[in-house]
């Protein structure tokens, strides 16, 4: 965590990935983002993976740096808490980020009669605001159809198993309310946002060029297993049966890996044979498999540790096959050799490695990293210190079920 945002405060009001993730990244640069979820938890509390006692490990891993209160917000009271804490004065305040459904009490034009500059950020499934998650927005933007192995049926579609558009969203959520706070610190202006998921999946899939490609080459992108598309990248087994990926981008690696395997003179032979400029990733990949042919007999004389040596010696771009358990126990950047990581104790969950901000700024060094909240672990100080209620009031909503926690 380091604090370059320190005293911007957000209201976040999240489930699942997008919005809970955009939250996070602006609490580990140092706001003040403050959680609220229905008493017992939202939709996403209890979510997998969970520890033995059914506590979430991925909530603990969504909001770390967060503060949390638990509001009954389906009470008028509870309502007005919300709505409060979202339009409560202050220059860095006023800023609302969510993914939930927006009713008519938390809507931008309402928060707005009680804060002229508000800024509110509404995350959508597709663009004419009805329902979709990563899942099915990846169904419908080309890439299952790309995905898995070259022999696969090609009306057989594999859906991508990371939720990237789900943690794109999040990020360009966390930007677009940086540039909501920037234009109102110049204006005095607030505004709403509103960001698709959908729209986050057709605007990156269209600048990666394959509505463009659909469109002007009338073809569609094959399946290439592990391959990297446009150039020599695959997959290979090494002689004590491990997979590592490589890749070749540039000329220079090329030469470099034509070296240290001694296939600079069947490489020759190979550009002379077709006519081809082995230097030129159009080649490579056009030829992607007389190289592969080459290349698999250097991978099966050397163990993963004798070739990932000699590729990183040559400043080739390689990396072992892991699973999430050899990813831990194998990889000396996943642990706290490396800034990103420190082992935090987790109320709930115990000790555990857990990663602070990947930006390292250079003004303001990385600090503790800061764990996720228990559910309502902060309603009384929020209440106290952002609404000015006094112990008396706070006391009240808790006897009538209003709020919970601590």
């Amino acid at each position: 965590m380091n604090s370059i945002l320190e005293g911007l405060r957000i209201i976040e009001g999240s489930a699942f990935v997008a919005a809970p993730l955009g939250g996070m990244m602006l609490a580990q640069m140092g706001a003040d983002v403050i959680r609220f979820d229905m008493i017992g938890g939202g939709l996403d509390y209890n979510r997998w993976p969970v520890n033995n006692e059914n506590k979430s490990i991925y909530w603990a891993g969504m909001n770390k740096g967060k503060k949390s209160i638990a509001v009954n917000f389906r009470t008028d009271e509870g309502k007005e808490i919300i709505r409060n804490l979202i339009t409560a004065p202050g220059s860095n305040a006023g800023i609302f980020l969510t993914n939930l459904p927006v009713r008519s009490w938390c809507s931008y034009d309402s928060l707005k009669n009680l804060r002229e500059d508000v800024i509110t950020l509404n995350i959508t499934g597709n663009p004419d605001k009805t329902t979709a998650v990563d899942y099915t927005v990846n169904a419908k933007t080309g890439w299952p159809f790309t995905t898995g192995p070259e022999n696969m049926a090609a009306d057989e579609p594999i859906n991508n198993v990371v939720p990237a558009w789900d943690l794109t969203c999040g990020l360009m959520a966390s930007i677009a309310l940086l540039a909501a706070e920037r234009h109102r610190n110049r204006t005095g202006n607030g505004q709403n946002i509103s960001l698709s998921l959908a729209d986050v999946g057709y605007h990156l899939t269209a600048s990666l060029g394959y509505v463009g490609d659909s469109v002007i080459n009338n073809q569609q992108r094959p399946r290439i297993g592990n391959q990297m598309y446009g150039t020599f990248g695959r997959d290979f087994t090494t002689s004590d049966n491990r997979k590592i990926m490589l890749v070749i981008v540039t000329a220079r690696q090329m030469k470099a890996f034509a070296e240290i395997t001694n296939l600079v003179k069947k490489f020759s032979e190979l550009e002379i044979k077709e006519k081809i400029d082995l230097n030129n990733e159009s080649d490579r990949w056009l030829f992607r498999d007389e190289l592969k042919s080459l290349v698999i007999p250097w991978f099966q004389k050397h163990t993963l540790k004798e070739a990932g040596a000699k590729l990183t010696e040559a400043g080739i771009l390689w990396a072992p096959f892991r699973d999430f358990k050899q990813m831990v126990e194998e990889d000396p950047f996943v642990s706290t050799a490396n800034p990103l990581f420190q082992e935090i104790e987790h109320p709930e969950l115990g000790s555990f490695l857990t990663p602070g901000s990947p930006f390292d700024f250079s003004d303001f060094p990385r600090e503790t990293v800061e764990r996720a909240p228990v559910l309502g672990e902060h309603t009384d100080i929020i209440l106290s210190e952002v609404l000015g209620l006094s112990e008396r009031e706070i006391g009240s909503l808790h006897d009538k079920g209003v709020v919970a926690g601590k």
